[in-house]
Parts: structure tokens; sequence; C-alpha cells
């Protein structure tokens, strides 16, 4: 039985819900073994993605080493002249740094390691990407070339002479958004609907061999924040995995939330917040708390 609901019930809440955090959302959760049984808000319109387009590439990845066209043991050294900007790992760093194929994955997947990623993307390829997508009916999904190429659109599209600028310009709530920044034409994008799909792939062992899925359930889990998605489920006997993403004034989250007792579902949240402010904590909040009020649903349908 599907958890939508047109004009009324749930839906209508979510959209409260996120009225109230200040955003606009878009919504994908569903049982992991009743992908039929779901619950959504506007699943299939594509939106810029920010870092989710790095669960696809972990997937090319896996596909990559099961075919035994990459070693994931392989080591490569990341330069200076190879950092892409970002908050956390080695785009910090100042000095070369030699890291396997596998590492970089687990360091792109655990704190969003943007020049990791970037990294393992000219090894594996957008067009291994774009096969994954295609395969498994992801039809709204690109990559463009990921952060990096997002980063180059972005300077573009707003006139700054850098990507500071860029990021400026973007957060100034008194200036508006130049044409084209939240376009996902040419920007790394998906849908809730494509991601929730490779999620259960990766959870039912279909993404790849059963072992490279471990490995993807794995770095999953041992994403470190809990202002998104976790938020919404605070118990030691919760399991959430999850790959957040941000990208100006959008915050998401893609991942899955395992409850005792053996229900899981998967859970995708897109939002965009009416204000670029760089922090707005109900903006991340209404991710897990959506997120939470959809798996309600959900559960409460059982048996019905």
């Amino acid at each position: 039985m599907s958890g939508e609901r047109r004009g009324g019930g749930v839906e209508d809440t979510l959209r409260g819900m996120f009225a109230d955090a200040g955003v606009r959302g878009w919504l994908h959760v569903a049982d992991l073994r009743r992908p039929s049984a779901r619950v959504a808000v506007d699943p299939d319109e594509p939106v810029p993605v920010g870092s989710l387009y790095k669960v696809p590439l972990m997937a090319a990845f896996c596909r990559l080493v099961d075919a035994g066209d990459l070693d994931p043991a392989r080591a490569l050294t990341v330069g200076p002249d190879d950092r892409v900007p970002g908050p956390t790992g080695l785009s910090l760093l100042r000095d070369p740094v030699t890291v396997s194929l596998r590492d970089l994955v687990a360091l792109m997947m655990s704190i969003s390691d943007n020049t990791a990623a970037d990294a393992v993307l000219r090894v594996v390829g957008p067009a291994a990407v774009e096969d994954v997508c295609r395969l498994f009916g992801m039809d709204g999904t690109h990559v463009h070339g990921g952060a990096a190429r997002t980063f180059e659109r972005l300077v573009a599209e707003t006139g700054a002479g850098s990507l500071a600028g860029a990021m400026d310009r973007v957060a100034d709530n008194d200036a508006a958004v130049p044409e084209g920044v939240y376009d996902p034409a040419y920007k790394a994008s998906s849908t809730p609907g494509d991601l929730a799909r490779l999620l259960r792939a990766i959870w039912t062992d279909e993404a790849a061999s059963r072992e490279q899925c471990r490995f993807m359930r794995a770095v999953m889990g041992s994403q470190p924040w809990h202002h998104r998605l976790a938020s919404g489920f605070p118990y030691d006997d919760v399991t959430v995995s999850g790959k957040t993403g941000t990208f100006g004034a959008m915050r998401h989250e893609a991942g899955v939330v395992e409850l005792p007792g053996g229900g899981a579902y998967t859970a995708v949240v897109f939002t965009r917040a009416a204000r670029a402010d760089r922090r707005l904590p109900r903006a991340d909040a209404v991710i897990g708390a959506a997120a939470r009020v959809a798996v309600e649903e959900l559960r409460g349908q059982e048996g019905t």
C-alpha cells in the first residue's frame, strides 16, 4: 500500500513541516523490502545535490573493483594542485598525501572530502558513474564532473573572481540569486526517487557483489554528522547510515534507517531554504523530522 496521499494526509503534513522550517522540500521514504510502500513529496524532480553525487560514484567504483578493472589498494598521490575546495579531509591539507583508492572512497563518504572524491572520479570516470545511474533506472541523475565542475559553474554564473566570492554572493540575502545557480542541468543533480533506488540496491546486495555492498554500507554508516537525517532518530538502538549534500541554500541527506526488530527504510530528503544563511539549524533538523513522520506513517500501514 502506498504512503502517498494526494491532496491530504501525510503529504500535507510534510509540506507544512517544510514550510514551517522555511524550506521547500522533496522527499522519498520507502520500506526497504517493500519499495512500493512509500511516502513521497515531489520525488522525481531533479535538483542540484552537492555531495550526494558521491553515492553513485561509490557504486561505480565498487562495480569496477568487482569487474577486476580497478585495484582498491592502488595508491594515489594527491598534491596541492589536486585540491578541490572543501571543509574536511585532504581539501584542508597543503602537502602531498599518498592514499589507496579504497581509503579515498572512505574519506569522500564518511567526511565528504571533496578532494578525495575528485581523485576517485578522475580514476573511475564520469561515464562509469552515468552507466550505474542508467543501470538502476536513475534517469534524473547526472554527475556533470562532480564538485569541481559545480564550483566552476558557480563562479561563472555569479561573475565572481573566485569560489569564495561566488559563495559570498549566493549567501547574500539582500542580493538576487543569479540565474542558473540552482538549475540542475549543468551541476551534479538527482532526485529523491533515484537515490532511494540506489540505496535499496546497496542494502539488498544488488548494487555490486556482497563484499562491495558491505563496504558501501560500512562507509555510509561511518558518517559523523547527526544534525540532519539522524536527528529524527536519536536512539541508541536505531542505526542511521547516510550521506549529506549541501549546495548554497540546499541541504540534503540520503540514507537508510534501520529500526530494532528488523524494519529498515530508505530515506531521502532534499531542501532548499528561503534564506541563504550558511547556518540554519531548523532547515537541517526538518530533514530528520520529516523522515521520521514518513517512517511512522509506513510503520502504521504494516499489516493493513
